[in-house]
């Protein structure tokens, strides 16, 4: 059975019911059924409803994480899969020291080479069940998979040596085991006669497989799920599980549930017109017997700061209405975007949380970069230096610096004057010297660079080119993480440029003073409640009486990566459509016609998800325009493109358009190499003929 619940229609509800109906009606022992779900709070309160609805016999029921159900299930098979029953489950901390003992033995580089970003190959690998020689079949001569493939071989031993596996081994062994035994395999298809699955568009290569052996023979397996919520494509999940599920299971009967409980009549046709432009997803449309409500607002601002100011009024304008602060939800498409708003929050006293990571200031990356410009400015700040030596890594480790320290209070100077000496610090190895001297020289130009006047952010463009941390930030991880956090340095780079454009005499101290004080606000807590900001990859699962989305932009949301990809398109809308149905009463969609990403001035235009939500659900003809620096939009004057036109573009060449969207002002023209969507009024492009 495949059931699928679009948003706020219950679906946990379904499960816990089933299962109840299992044993109550159909006698099924609780022994018998498996139900897997994705966090350990979901399966915690999944088992505490069946409790309820079943009583005491329920406590035998299986209802885990499927990392949990493996686990256990390798624990009784420990023998079989070639372990003791002890067998250590690794973490992130264990992974890393072993990747880093692993590199070392390779003799590569652990800074162009680093542990996370090789684990994070080698879990990609782990979940598509492959082995370190499935992966150098697949390097064609590729240097780089044939070193992750040497890499992942050496650490796999490593871990079987140790009797220890990481996350990913446990669906991975699971899964080869039951693929190869089939004594182990039937024990298990005859214990668990029931599988029932929750989200289950966010199953992976590895879950996929798991599920499919346990269901067979009796096939008795329930999936609940929603194709139009899958957004975790980038790590692993493959949203074909759901999509193609009567394909593996021909008989299957399929129910949808369409009702939904949470939002507005008017919230739901927008987000149904958004979602139903997807060509790879179930047809169903979600219905309520709510009133229609309250129209959708489009907001469009100047720039990210005029957006910030909106989102502070509205949320004040829900304040004013009664509306608790923690039923007020702000979503952005990546972290980045926060900073703005929370500092006009900050000014404005209102209190409030960030959910899914920390606080701009908070942010490691940015107290990394914070750190070298405290050492500019007072060279005395000894927590600053530590902190700065050890981002990114250089090899000056707690006894090094714990050193270095000492040399600097033997001669009552700061810990940077004794970088410039390295050589008279004692218990040093060569290499610790070198990167002790190369740090000590960076602080030398950076604070010559402030002494005769250089900008605040052009000091900090240097400690990020120069200190490494760029590199490392991009060699750390999946590239989606890696570049998130240096959006975060060039966003904090723009709140240096703001700082000089304002500031009468601007200093980097004057600058640290300001981010200082800022950050201190934040520190304080405050009774009844407060607004959530978040991305909405982590709003998935809320719902909220107000929802505003901020950056709702070509290039923003869907994200620049996509627009090129019609599958990562498509996500991308999937993620518009989780966006909007958080929303019980009230929904604004915010695009700014300017925006600061990564240190450059952006031009933009809204996002074409902005255009697909019908009229009657916005209750106005055109978005409302709070300011603009292109003056009142009614007399915008757009260059006079129309379909089929012949055009040549300085770049692209020539093409022909065939489509328009945003009043004209967006063109859709295929040029020989793809199409393109372009600005109509910035485009260097002319009619031909």
């Amino acid at each position: 059975m495949l059931v699928l619940a679009g948003a706020g229609s219950g679906k946990t509800r379904v499960i816990t019911h089933r299962i109840a109906h299992l044993v109550r009606e159909r006698g099924v022992p609780v022994g018998q059924i498996l139900a897997i779900t994705f966090t350990n709070k979901a399966a915690g309160e999944m088992r505490e409803r069946i409790l309820e609805l079943v009583g005491p016999e329920a406590r035998g029921l299986w209802a885990s994480t499927f990392h949990s159900a493996c686990a256990r299930i390798l624990r009784i098979e420990h023998a079989a899969a070639g372990y003791e029953r002890s067998f250590t489950i690794y973490d992130d901390g264990d992974q890393q020291r072993l990747m880093r003992a692993v590199i070392a033995e390779e003799g590569l580089d652990p800074k162009r080479t680093t542990p996370r970003a090789v684990l994070g190959v080698i879990s990609s690998a782990k979940n598509e069940l492959k082995g370190s020689s499935e992966v150098e079949d697949d390097a064609n001569g590729d240097y780089g998979v044939e070193v992750i493939s040497r890499l992942y071989k050496r650490y796999q031993d490593r871990l079987i040596a140790n009797q220890a596996m990481d996350f990913d081994d446990l669906l991975m062994v699971t899964v080869q085991l039951l693929q190869r035994d089939s004594v182990v395999r039937e024990r298990w298809q005859r214990r668990f006669r029931h599988v029932l699955v929750d989200e289950y568009q966010d199953t992976n290569h590895a879950q996929y497989w798991l599920v499919r052996i346990l269901a067979e023979p009796e096939r008795n397996v329930m999936v609940v799920g929603d194709d139009d919520q899958g957004i975790y494509s980038w790590r692993g999940a493959d949203i074909r599980n759901i999509l193609e599920f009567k394909a593996d299971y021909p008989d299957a009967v399929t129910i949808p549930l369409e009702q939904n409980y949470r939002s507005s009549a008017t919230i739901l046709a927008a987000a149904n017109a958004v979602v139903e432009r997807n060509r790879g997803r179930h047809p169903k449309v979600l219905w309520t017997d709510r009133e229609s409500g309250e129209d959708v607002t489009i907001a469009s601002s100047a720039d990210e700061y005029e957006e910030a100011r909106m989102v502070v009024r509205e949320v004040g304008r829900a304040i004013a209405e009664g509306r608790p602060l923690d039923e007020i939800a702000v979503f952005y498409r990546t972290h980045a975007q926060s900073r703005v708003i929370e500092d006009q929050l900050v000014r404005s006293g209102i209190n409030y949380q960030v959910l899914g990571g920390p606080r701009f200031y908070e942010r490691a990356e940015v107290k990394d970069l914070m750190a070298y410009l405290r050492v500019v400015a007072n060279p005395a700040d000894r927590e600053a230096f530590t902190r700065a030596a050890g981002s990114p890594k250089r090899g000056l480790g707690p006894a090094a610096l714990a050193r270095v320290a000492q040399a600097a209070e033997g001669r009552a100077v700061p810990m940077d004057s004794v970088a410039r000496e390295a050589d008279l610090v004692q218990g040093l190895n060569a290499s610790q010297r070198d990167a002790l001297a190369t740090l000590g020289a960076l602080f030398d130009r950076l604070r010559a660079m402030d002494a005769t006047g250089s900008p605040p952010a052009r000091v900090m463009e240097t400690a990020i080119e120069e200190s490494g941390i760029r590199e490392a930030l991009l060699a750390d991880g999946p590239a989606e993480s890696g570049i998130g956090r240096l959006d975060n340095l060039q966003e904090l780079v723009g709140v240096a440029v703001e700082y000089a454009a304002r500031a009468e005499e601007p200093t980097l101290g004057g600058f640290l003073e300001e981010v200082a004080l800022v950050s201190a606000v934040d520190e304080a807590d405050e009774d009844g409640g407060r607004v959530t900001l978040m991305t909405v990859h982590n709003a998935k699962g809320l719902e909220y009486d107000v929802v505003i989305v901020t950056g709702l932009e070509e290039g923003l949301f869907p994200h620049m990566r996509s627009i090129d990809d019609p599958d990562g398109l498509e996500e991308e809308r999937r993620l518009c459509y989780v966006a909007l149905t958080r929303a019980r009463e009230r929904l604004i969609l915010s695009h700014a016609d300017a925006r600061t990403l990564r240190g450059n001035r952006m031009y933009s235009i809204p996002s074409r998800f902005i255009d697909e939500i019908p009229a009657e659900a916005t209750g106005r003809p055109e978005p409302v325009v709070l300011d603009s620096p292109f003056g009142d939009s009614e007399s915008f004057a757009v260059p006079n493109f129309d379909v089929g036109d012949a055009v040549v573009h300085e770049s692209f060449g020539e093409g022909v358009i065939i489509g328009l969207q945003q009043r004209g002002r967006l063109l859709q023209v295929r040029f020989d190499d793809k199409e393109r969507l372009l600005m109509a009024d910035m485009a260097p492009m002319r009619r031909l003929g």
